[in-house]
């Protein structure tokens, strides 16, 4: 493998990296409110984070541009204020990852907590306990498998993601060219030993998240 492989390589593990922490983070704190609390818009709350699970990724793209360029919801403020835009950077290819992977760990999630006994949990608050404690202690614990899998879901996801991140991020050799994004120029360009190469390792790199995220999944059941 030469250089441009191994930056795409490295750049992609970066950024499923980072995103996948996020996911994690956010998607266990969505999908525990979806789980145990009823409130107005709940639904509407569930629809709206799976959208992007549904949507296809250049209008999840163009939803980003629209939140996050320059002269976006979010983005004018920030590049007004510091001169920065998220834009073209390695920090939007996260954000697209980020956006594209949060629906897989929360529905995961979420049908892990909700498998919890409830009689368990009720039990921790007989006993005392709070919510913070019972989440902490009783249901996290338990929904752990749950949770990995989404975990490793997301972390596939975030890997092959290609048409938002193409969106947000561009495909700029040496700067934010994932994996995806150099396999479509080398196809593009003709460079077809390079392209097989690349489309190889990702299959096989695919393969083992779903393999790690069946075996979390198949404990869950049992």
């Amino acid at each position: 493998m030469d250089g441009s492989i191994l930056f795409s390589l490295r750049l992609s593990l970066q950024v499923a990296s980072v995103a996948t922490l996020l996911v994690a983070v956010a998607g266990t704190a969505v999908a525990y409110l979806l789980a145990r609390k009823e409130f107005r818009g709940r639904e509407f709350v569930d629809i709206l984070f799976t959208l992007p699970l549904v949507l296809p990724p250049t209008v999840t793209g163009y939803y980003l541009i629209v939140l996050f360029g320059r002269n976006g919801l979010f983005g004018r403020p920030v590049f007004d204020w510091t001169g920065w835009s998220i834009m073209f950077t390695w920090y939007a290819a996260v954000l697209a990852s980020f956006v594209v992977a949060l629906p897989l760990m929360i529905k995961t999630t979420r049908a892990a907590i909700e498998s919890v006994d409830k009689n368990l949990i009720a039990a921790s608050y007989t006993l005392g306990h709070s919510e913070l404690e019972t989440a902490l202690k009783v249901i996290f614990p338990l929904a752990k498998r749950g949770i990995m899998a989404g975990a490793v879901l997301s972390f596939a996801r975030a890997m092959g993601e290609f048409g938002a991140t193409l969106m947000v991020a561009g495909n700029i050799p040496g700067r934010t060219d994932t994996m995806p994004l150099a396999i479509y120029s080398l196809a593009g360009s003709g460079e077809a030993t390079k392209a097989h190469a690349m489309v190889a390792l990702l299959t096989v790199m695919s393969g083992l998240f779903l393999y790690l995220a069946n075996r979390y999944a198949k404990r869950i059941v049992r």
